[in-house]
């Protein structure tokens, strides 16, 4: 399963009334996820055979609420930044604020489900990018030695996604 969340869709009526629903002008809204998923993280939260995908288009509950939730319940991950923050920034911004409370291997990596299928090769080069960066930084810091880098680059890169969204069972099938 995966929620998308925080998006005020068709902000501006004239964009609307000429192009019709979900063209452009969306703007990110506050979201809340710990009292809003208490009820079914209380059911299924713990739960193997759920898995929860979540994504927020405000950036500020991934340090206060995503990753603490996702480092806790073994069926939250947390799907990379997106939309106005997948950029090298908000991808930067992203690690800092989600992976040293939730962990690197609570994420899904990253995936795309942009409309814009042209940019897909840009945008998984770009977090391929800023995800090397991270680590290295990580590395010559003295945090994790080459071979750690390596596996987290990797499960960052292709790894995560996989194993998130069970492509795992399929491929082997």
């Amino acid at each position: 399963m995966q929620l998308h969340v925080g998006s005020y869709r068709n902000h501006i009526t004239e964009i609307f009334r000429r192009f019709g629903p979900d063209m452009g002008a969306d703007i990110p809204i506050a979201s809340e996820f710990t009292k809003n998923l208490k009820p079914l993280l209380n059911r299924f939260g713990n739960d193997s055979r759920l898995t929860l995908i979540l994504f927020g288009l405000d950036e500020s509950p991934y340090a206060r609420e995503l990753a603490p939730l996702a480092g806790h319940y073994p069926s939250i991950k947390l799907g990379p930044p997106w939309w106005f923050h997948d950029s090298l920034n908000g991808i930067r911004r992203y690690f800092d604020q989600v992976i040293e409370t939730a962990g690197i291997y609570n994420t899904a990596g990253f995936n795309d489900d942009t409309r814009a299928f042209p940019s897909i090769p840009a945008r998984h080069d770009l977090w391929r990018r800023a995800a090397c960066d991270w680590v290295a930084g990580l590395m010559v810091r003295h945090i994790v030695d080459e071979t750690a880098a390596q596996q987290m680059v990797t499960a960052l890169a292709y790894d995560l996604a996989k194993s998130a969204y069970k492509l795992n069972h399929y491929i082997n099938e």
